[in-house]
């Protein structure tokens, strides 16, 4: 940037510097199962549109895992095909757009103790007003859980410099760092209390064939190696994000 150009009034280039907080590498799916464990919890973007075959291969499904320990969980996604059918699987679930606080507002819905925001933040135009949808779904004092991929993970600064690909699910709009998230977070209401990272987990490896399984064997390589530099103090090498905030009380 040089000298010239335009700049908020009274920053400089060393306030753009942040330094990371304190976070452990864990497992994504463990990690929000136990924050769900006895709790109220409404679960938004259950559905993930478009792996049902894939969650069903693998046992991966959030929402069934997230079911087995909370003492109360409720669904809400867009995809009103995915929430009709889990409605018929025996969930509680509803199709509303989130960012509409009105339309939240008017599912009537009991504050719960934890909401969890899986995986849904990097797909939508306005973020802004889909974390301010959130705050009549969580009581006083309750967690918002928000996992996205990691802008400072180094699979994709690995796939762009090595081989010229990116790695990205064909519905994503952006991608969060630990500070631009936070701020985000900050900026609608909401109180950063942690942060931690996962390394995700390519199960679909055996498949690839060609160029594609030399693809793989190069990410699984580097998803291994962010596991290492977890363990020497570098956990945002890893491509996956999770802050936890809680709502004021």
């Amino acid at each position: 940037m040089s000298e010239s150009s335009a700049q908020p009034a009274g920053i400089t280039q060393q306030d753009m510097v942040h330094r990371l907080p304190q976070a452990q590498l864990v497992d994504r799916v463990d990690f929000l199962v136990d924050a769900a464990r006895n709790n109220k919890v409404v679960h938004v973007g259950f559905v993930d549109s478009g792996c049902w075959e894939y969650h069903n291969q693998f046992d991966s499904w959030l929402h069934a895992h997230l079911d087995s320990v909370a003492s109360e969980l409720v669904g809400l996604d867009l995809d009103s095909a995915g929430v009709e059918r889990a409605r018929e699987m025996g969930f509680a679930a509803h199709a509303v757009d989130c960012s509409d606080s009105e339309a939240v507002a008017a599912l009537g819905l009991e504050p719960m103790d934890v909401a969890i925001a899986g995986e849904i933040i990097e797909h939508l135009d306005d973020s802004g007003s889909f974390l301010d949808g959130l705050h009549s779904l969580v009581r006083p004092g309750g967690t918002l859980i928000v996992t996205t991929p990691n802008a400072s993970g180094l699979l994709n600064a690995g796939a762009a410099a090595l081989a010229n690909y990116e790695v990205n699910h064909p519905d994503h709009v952006t991608l969060y760092s630990c500070y631009t998230l936070t701020n985000l977070l900050e900026r609608h209401g909401w109180s950063v209390d942690g942060v931690a990272t996962y390394v995700p987990t390519l199960k679909e490896f055996k498949a690839l064939k060609g160029k594609m399984k030399i693809l793989g064997a190069g990410a699984q390589a580097v998803l291994g190696t962010e596991k290492l530099l977890a363990k020497l103090g570098r956990p945002f090498s890893a491509d996956g994000l999770i802050v936890v905030a809680r709502r004021p009380d």
